[in-house]
């Protein structure tokens, strides 16, 4: 999202969602100055709302799935996605997963902020799903802070394939971000599709994990 319309949503947008949705905002004095990656647990289309509402008025940018829509729908998110800046990802084509990961960090590089969701896909069933190496992957290509951030209500407001609720009882938890320092340091002399490199992966994705599930019990 380019900082014009990041703006838009901070002054108008904001205290709509602040009234209608929000019920509690936790650690906000966690949020880096600079750049970083926002890893998020995911219940919902609501979690889009709760993790804007943390980066807006600052340029972020999202990862979002296209694989399940098409024709005229598809057209219309493709639409949407340009708007808001989200990076389009076929979960089923390996050429697009990789198309993604390159624009992650190409973004980060120039310095905006990423949202990423690690579970990869909204729970079907409330409780957090296990989360891909994807965060890990762009972590160690960018060496920015992971802020993690547990969110909670939005499933019961909005499930998947569910009517939406208006009610005040989305919480946002942010913890302190992780910077994994040691982990880079042993990644960046080893071969990506290394044994070794894959358990860092590992390690740092289930680090992340363990933190956002912290946040949400």
């Amino acid at each position: 999202m380019n900082r014009g319309v990041s703006w838009f949503s901070k002054i108008f947008l904001k205290p709509i969602v602040d009234r209608i949705l929000i019920k509690e905002v936790r650690g906000l004095e966690n949020i880096p100055k600079g750049n970083f990656i926002l890893a998020a647990n995911h219940q919902s289309h609501l979690d889009q709302i709760a993790t804007g509402y943390v980066c807006v008025p600052r340029r972020f940018h999202m990862i979002g799935q296209t694989d399940r829509y098409s024709g005229l729908t598809k057209l219309f998110l493709y639409f949407l996605y340009f708007i808001a800046g989200v990076i389009p990802l076929n979960r089923e084509k390996e050429e697009s997963r990789k198309k993604a990961l390159e624009e992650a960090v190409k973004v980060l590089k120039k310095g905006d902020i990423l949202v990423i969701y690690p579970e990869g896909t909204r729970t079907r069933t409330g409780k957090m799903g296990k989360g891909k190496l994807g965060v890990a992957k762009i972590f160690l290509r960018t060496g920015l802070p992971i802020l993690p951030v547990g969110i909670k209500g939005t499933f019961n407001l909005l499930p998947p394939g569910g009517k939406l609720k208006i009610k005040r009882e989305i919480e946002i938890r942010i913890g302190k971000p992780l910077y994994f320092e040691e982990e880079f340091e042993k990644a960046k002399n080893l071969d990506c599709n290394s044994e070794n490199y894959q358990k860092i992966l590992q390690s740092i994705t289930d680090k992340v994990m363990q933190e956002i599930n912290n946040l949400i019990e």
